[in-house]
């Protein structure tokens, strides 16, 4: 029961960090005029990216390790 709750909390908050992301790109290739600040800007959203990309793959190892954990449970070796 936890597991399917966590599964779903994670998703719902990746997915609106996904969004906001986009959000953040529309914005600044729309609205910012100044090349100079539109390359800063789109640098730390490169840098965002990053870290977004890295936290979802350190969520999905943690779960499957803990599946897979979960799994071998009573199992003898």
């Amino acid at each position: 029961m936890f597991g399917k709750i966590k599964k779903v909390f994670f998703t719902g908050i990746f997915g609106v960090l996904y969004i906001s992301y986009i959000a953040q790109f529309v914005y600044v290739l729309a609205y910012m005029h100044d090349l100079e600040k539109q390359v800063i800007a789109l640098a730390l959203l490169a840098v965002e990216w990053l870290a977004l990309i890295s936290a979802r793959y350190l969520s999905k190892k943690s779960s499957n390790n803990a599946q897979q954990h979960m799994n071998n449970f009573g199992r003898r070796h």
